[in-house]
């Protein structure tokens, strides 16, 4: 399994800054000996700190990717627009050592239609880039999210009932996209699990990469696991998107009773966490 982390919001947080923020989620792959993908949103990168970060990721050997410059939802919107804002993105990255030309839509969106799907697809590939796809998806971001409300409300919040769901809830995903991906391609694959430049991240990831080792799972660099015949495919499930995993085995069938649409999102997470009281 390689990581990938997504948008590069340095803002300040409760407990870190973005820059202390940054910090921790490197050194936790550094220790680990581990060379993570950056997807970074162009919006993000004008912050005080941006160069700084980005830097520090290209000298440690990590990818910096294209993740679009607005961040917008890709759905049947004009795909010559929305080239328009990738490479208005990549103006901003391409100065990095670390930049490659993946790009990975947001929010794993890759069109309603089949049209706007394959018209966006063709000027991707015509300007060089594959796409940065996601095998295990999570939503991260919302426990993110809650962490974020209770520190607000009590700045000295105990955090160990947020770090044991996260840890808990990026389980399950990996081996619910795993034990899927195993029945689509006849054995394992190599993973790119999806997380967010954000505070459980700094905090919770160098406890993650433990877990999944103890567990069994093999750490890999980005570069390698992107290197994979399997993220050369196209799926053409509707809506496109979402993991990899989940299109392949959308675009096949006979997975419907275990395919949630979306495939990851709050509102799964938000009754469990309410019975914790996160």
């Amino acid at each position: 399994m390689a990581i990938t982390i997504d948008d590069f919001d340095l803002s300040d947080s409760q407990m870190l800054t973005g820059l202390e923020r940054d910090g921790r989620i490197r050194a936790a792959l550094s220790g680990h000996r581990i060379r993570a993908a950056g997807f970074v949103a162009g919006k993000y990168v004008h912050a005080p700190d941006s160069d700084e970060v980005l830097r520090s990721w290209s000298n440690g050997g990590h990818i910096i990717g294209n993740h679009s410059y607005s961040h917008a939802y890709y759905g049947t919107g004009d795909p010559d627009a929305y080239m328009a804002d990738v490479i208005k993105c990549e103006s901003l990255l391409s100065g990095y050592s670390g930049f490659r030309k993946l790009f990975r839509y947001p929010f794993l969106a890759e069109g309603r239609t089949a049209e706007a799907r394959d018209a966006l697809r063709q000027r991707l590939h015509t300007a060089g880039y594959r796409i940065g796809h996601v095998t295990i998806d999570t939503s991260d971001w919302y426990v993110d999210a809650r962490l974020h409300k209770r520190l607000a409300a009590n700045a000295d919040a105990d955090v160990t009932g947020y770090r044991r769901f996260y840890l808990d809830h990026v389980w399950d995903r990996a081996t619910l996209y795993d034990r899927l991906s195993r029945k689509l391609f006849g054995g394992p694959i190599d993973h790119t699990i999806l997380l967010h430049h954000r505070l459980t991240t700094a905090l919770f990831l160098d406890d993650l990469l433990k877990m999944f080792r103890a567990r069994g799972w093999r750490l890999i660099d980005a570069r390698a696991a992107f290197a994979s015949p399997v993220f050369a495919l196209e799926p053409k499930s509707l809506p496109s998107g979402q993991s990899l995993v989940w299109a392949v085995a959308k675009e096949r069938g006979g997975y419907d009773a275990i395919l949630r649409y979306p495939g990851e999102d709050g509102d799964y997470e938000a009754p469990k966490m309410d019975a914790l009281g996160l």
